[in-house]
C-alpha cells in the first residue's frame, strides 16, 4: 500500500516518530507534521497514538491539530496545491489561474481529486506578492502564473498525465 492511500495508522510509524522527537511534548507540531507527512493528513487513530505515546490529553493533540491551518484533519492528497487570492494575486488574475487549475484537475478548490493524487485548496496570503498570481505545489512557489502555465506546473508534478 503507498503512503498517499494509506488510511490505517500503523502506530509503529507514529511510535517512531515521537521517539524521533524523545517523547518530548514540546515538540507536538512537528510530530504532528511528521505523522501529517506519513498519510497526507492526520487520521483520528494517529492522533490518539500520540496522545499516549506523550502521555497528554487527546483533546491537547485534536487542539494542536485543528488550530493550525497546515494540519488536515480530512484526507489530502499526494501533491497539495495552493493558489493564493489575496489582494495582490487577485488583481493579477488569480482567480483565472484557479479556474484553470479547477478545471486542470476536474476539482473545485477544497477537494481531491478521485486518485487522491492531488487537493486543491485557497489561501489568502502567501506572504510572496511580488510573485503573484503564485501557485504553491508541496511548499515550492511557482509565481507569475497564468493560465497558459498551470498545466506545465502540475505535469511537472508527476510523471503521469494530469
Amino acid at each position: 500500500m503507498t503512503k498517499a492511500t494509506k488510511t490505517k495508522c500503523d502506530c509503529k510509524e507514529v511510535e517512531a516518530v515521537v521517539k524521533k522527537y524523545d517523547c518530548n511534548r514540546d515538540n507536538l507540531i512537528s510530530i504532528l507534521q511528521d505523522v501529517q507527512s506519513l498519510y497526507h493528513y492526520l487520521p483520528e487513530h494517529s492522533l490518539r497514538a500520540v496522545a499516549q505515546e506523550l502521555n497528554i490529553p487527546l483533546v491537547q493533540v485534536y487542539g494542536v491539530a485543528t488550530f493550525f491551518k497546515a494540519f488536515s484533519l480530512e484526507p489530502r492528497g499526494e501533491h497539495l496545491v495552493c493558489v493564493c487570492l489575496g489582494t495582490a494575486c487577485h488583481v493579477r488574475g488569480a482567480q483565472s489561474v484557479l479556474d484553470e487549475t479547477e478545471r486542470h484537475l476536474g476539482i473545485e478548490a477544497g477537494h481531491n481529486t478521485k486518485d487522491m493524487k492531488y487537493s486543491l485548496e485557497t489561501v489568502n496570503c502567501l506572504g510572496a506578492c511580488a510573485l503573484g498570481p503564485l501557485m504553491v505545489i508541496d511548499g515550492e512557489y511557482h509565481g507569475q502564473m497564468t493560465t497558459a502555465k498551470v498545466k506545465k506546473v502540475l505535469k511537472n508534478q508527476s510523471p503521469q498525465k494530469v
